[in-house]
């Protein structure tokens, strides 16, 4: 298990994108008021390169925080905690800002510790600052999504973490956000550009020294509620039977824009998975989950006159 862990670490560590301020401004400004007095645990963020610790550490103040902590990678054998519980203009320069964290960091050697462990989440010194924080807030490596997204559900953290559109399909995710225990985000479904760590061998373009990439399909997935859940869908288009064709095996209709999804029918509908970036709890129910190769969680394959349609949510107006 140790040298699993040690691999993972360094799994992680390629597969680190840094997600940029704006896009972590973007979204975070529709939470606010779910952090006052909270404790913020960034679990896969290196102070040092993350714009999410400085944000929170910028907006230490501004959000009322009632303790931030951010632990990274260091080496096999040991991992860098950060922890802040109070910030203060300590440079002196008339404001509190980024350079106070800086100066409390320089300073104050109790904010600036080494944890046992690699640093990896599941690690034993990770996971106990994880059962103290109230909310979670990060970009964790992709390809540990699941392990990841399943610590949050067993250790119940109210989070807000970035992932790829199609995690959506993964059985141990789509199970989630059909019992309305996790959900998307207000900015999902998006490209976004990330700094890539410098041994990537591709990039879109390099700024500063620094290596940055574009990504499609980005999602926040949370459990934290915000305005756009509960925002109705508005919809125009009626049924009809030659614009709306069912499945070859199913009982279901296929609608491949969302905004197309007919108001008067009450049957089963297959929609994109970008369905739920629209997907208000109040307005419809999520029946289960389809793609043209195999079954998910719903009986049902997407073939209209024996051609593939690509992965569907199975919905039906809520009545």
């Amino acid at each position: 298990m140790a040298n699993k862990n040690l691999t993972n670490a360094k799994n992680a560590k390629n597969d680190e994108f840094y997600t940029q301020l704006s896009d972590i401004e973007k979204e975070l400004k529709h939470y606010k008021a779910h952090f006052k007095d909270k404790i913020v645990y960034l679990n896969a963020d290196d102070p040092f390169e993350s714009n999410f610790f400085k944000y929170f550490a910028s907006n230490f103040n501004m959000l009322g925080l009632k303790k931030l902590i951010a632990t990274s990678y260091k080496n096999e054998q040991e991992a860098t905690k950060i922890e802040i519980t109070e910030l203060d203009d300590y440079n002196n320069d008339g404001a509190i800002n980024i350079g106070d964290v800086e100066y409390l960091l320089e300073n104050d050697n109790n904010t600036r510790v080494t944890i046992p462990g690699n640093g990896d989440f599941r690690s034993d010194a990770c996971v106990e600052l994880l059962q103290e924080a109230d909310i979670v807030v990060t970009n964790p490596p992709f390809s540990l999504f699941r392990e990841y997204i399943a610590q949050l559900m067993e250790y119940n953290k109210k989070f807000l973490v970035i992932g790829n559109m199609n995690a959506i399909t993964y059985k141990e995710i789509f199970p989630l956000i059909k019992n309305g225990d996790i959900w998307l985000g207000v900015n999902s479904n998006k490209t976004l550009e990330f700094k890539l760590p410098d041994s990537y061998t591709k990039w879109n373009k390099i700024e500063n020294g620094s290596k940055y990439g574009k990504v499609p399909a980005i999602t926040w997935y949370t459990n934290l509620e915000h305005h756009k859940r509960n925002e109705k869908l508005i919809l125009y288009k009626k049924y009809n039977a030659e614009e709306y064709p069912k499945y070859d095996n199913y009982d279901a209709i296929e609608v491949s824009k969302t905004k197309d999804i007919p108001i008067d029918y009450n049957g089963a509908m297959g929609v994109p998975i970008s369905f739920l970036t629209k997907y208000n709890p109040e307005q419809f129910d999520i029946l289960g989950i389809a793609n043209s190769a195999r079954w998910i969680d719903y009986e049902c394959l997407t073939i209209i006159d024996g051609k593939k349609i690509y992965n569907r949510i199975i919905i039906k107006h809520k009545i």
